[in-house]
């Protein structure tokens, strides 16, 4: 089966990966502290202190010497800020040039170290000075958009698709994921419902 012009693309992107020093395969254990939703809600707690999230990248706006970016882990999405100084010690700038800039694609799984703060629009974000490469991804993924008044375009919504790929859908559907957790939720205390009826017999 030929390998679409993306996965090429993300394919040479991974060589230079190794070239740079960086393997993605397999991931590295990476200890997080904390989630995006329990960021986003609690934003007074977490102000100004360190976190360290992983997840996917889902979204890149580059911007000269820095970008903001978005993250999405297993319990949201939440937006990160990465100056090219703070993540880059070398004279090359490698780390924010080369890596961020051109070799990680959407869909990569990142880890990130930084402070918590709010942009001047008053968006929560993480100001990041340790980017971490956790692992490639090879497939690209639909890119869902939304726009400003709430309508989805380019939604993973082809039913066989879907259904062939459940793992991107689980990934760009969040009401999907959301839906399958509660169903796994229902499942897994009907069972242990029945053990414990099974038990006390």
């Amino acid at each position: 089966m030929a390998l679409s012009e993306q996965e090429i693309l993300r394919r040479e992107a991974l060589t230079e990966l190794r070239n740079l020093g960086i393997e993605p395969y397999p991931a590295n254990e990476f200890v997080t502290t904390a989630y995006s939703k329990e960021i986003l809600e609690n934003f007074e707690k977490f102000e100004g202190k360190e976190v360290v999230l992983a997840g996917r990248l889902m979204g890149k706006r580059i911007m000269g010497k820095a970008s903001f970016a978005e993250l999405k882990d297993s319990e949201g999405r939440i937006q990160v800020y990465v100056s090219r100084d703070d993540i880059s010690d070398d004279e090359e700038k490698t780390m924010y040039n080369v890596v961020f800039k051109k070799l990680l694609d959407i869909g990569d799984f990142i880890g990130v170290r930084g402070t918590v703060f709010k942009t001047q629009v008053g968006e929560i974000s993480v100001h990041i000075y340790g980017l971490t490469v956790l692992a490639k991804a090879l497939k690209p993924l639909p890119v869902v958009k939304t726009d400003a008044d709430g309508k989805t375009h380019d939604a993973f919504a082809d039913a066989e698709q879907r259904y062939r790929r459940r793992y991107v859908d689980l990934t760009v559907n969040d009401h999907v994921k959301e839906t399958f957790i509660k169903e796994l939720n229902c499942s897994m205390r009907c069972e242990l419902s029945l053990m414990i009826k099974a038990i006390l017999r």
